[in-house]
């Protein structure tokens, strides 16, 4: 049995640690805000143009973008968005497996693979198992600036043009409330039409100035990275929300430990002054 200075020794170490993730969960706390807010700004521009994207694909157009053509597909390239730090619980694996599992399905098929890595753990994760990485951006902060995710957008539109590729999925983290954030891998490109209610008008028409190329080339450029550039605000947010629940746990668990240990050294205390006291009576016996 360990003795009462080991035990104390543990409960000391115990306790500095759960005050460690007592800080670190309220500052999880003030960044989730934070990042929650500028989450939700972005979401009406994304929604809003998402819904023009999809009118386009129906439109009677003479000119048809590359990225609503629907090829054979060689090969796919997912754009992983996922955090810079831990210390999130399970929130980057979960979606890791999410993109093996579509990989491995695309694999199947005779479709190969690549990757265009946004943060350092999934550029850590897909480099040790030996994935085609056309692409890292890593450390934007809490507040990412969307010029620095043009570059790697840039390569993978490229990559597309030239037939390099045929498909590109989006893969990150979805924000649902504080407690759930579900990992999400959606088709980027080819561009799909929404879905036909009876009120939407079956077909769409538009007027371009100055020409249908031009213009699309450049609206739906901006589209892409649009959505990238959403997703990694989104994925901070859930970042923030997994750190924060992550860290609580980890205080609690940490207070219950220390009970333990606390009737664990009363325990062991109470047996030594036992066994002192045993002593002593049996030494006055003797005598």
């Amino acid at each position: 049995m360990a003795n009462t200075k080991e035990v104390r020794k543990q409960i000391a170490s115990i306790k500095s640690t759960q005050k460690i993730t007592s800080a670190m969960e309220m500052v999880a706390a003030s960044k989730m805000k934070k990042t929650q807010d500028s989450m939700l700004e972005g979401r009406p521009y994304s929604l809003k143009i998402k819904d023009v994207i999809s009118h386009i694909a129906l439109a009677n157009s003479e000119y048809k973008h590359p990225f609503y053509e629907e090829r054979k597909s060689k090969k796919t390239c997912f754009i992983v968005v996922s955090s810079d730090k831990g210390l999130c619980g399970g929130l980057n694996i979960n979606l890791f497996k999410h993109v093996i599992a579509k990989s491995s399905e695309l694999n199947e098929q005779d479709i190969s693979s690549c990757f265009a890595l946004i943060g350092t753990k999934a550029a850590g994760f897909f480099k040790s198992v030996g994935g085609e990485v056309i692409g890292v951006a890593e450390k934007l902060g809490d507040k990412p600036n969307p010029d620095d995710l043009i570059g790697l957008t840039k390569v993978v539109l490229d990559m597309h043009k030239t037939s390099d590729i045929d498909q590109v999925y989006l893969c990150s983290n979805v924000f649902v409330n504080t407690m759930t954030q579900q990992p999400n891998v959606e088709q980027l490109i080819p561009l799909k039409p929404e879905e036909k209610d009876d009120t939407a008008p079956s077909q769409w028409d538009y007027i371009y100035e100055p020409e249908a190329k031009e213009l699309l080339d450049g609206l739906l450029t901006r589209y892409i990275e649009s959505l990238v550039y959403q997703a990694v605000i989104e994925n901070n947010a859930c970042e923030q929300a997994a750190k924060m629940i992550a860290m609580k746990n980890a205080t609690d668990n940490a207070g219950d430990l220390i009970k333990e240990l606390e009737l664990l050294y009363n325990n062991v205390r109470q047996a030594a002054i036992t066994q002192e006291l045993s002593e002593i009576v049996g030494g006055a016996s003797a005598v």
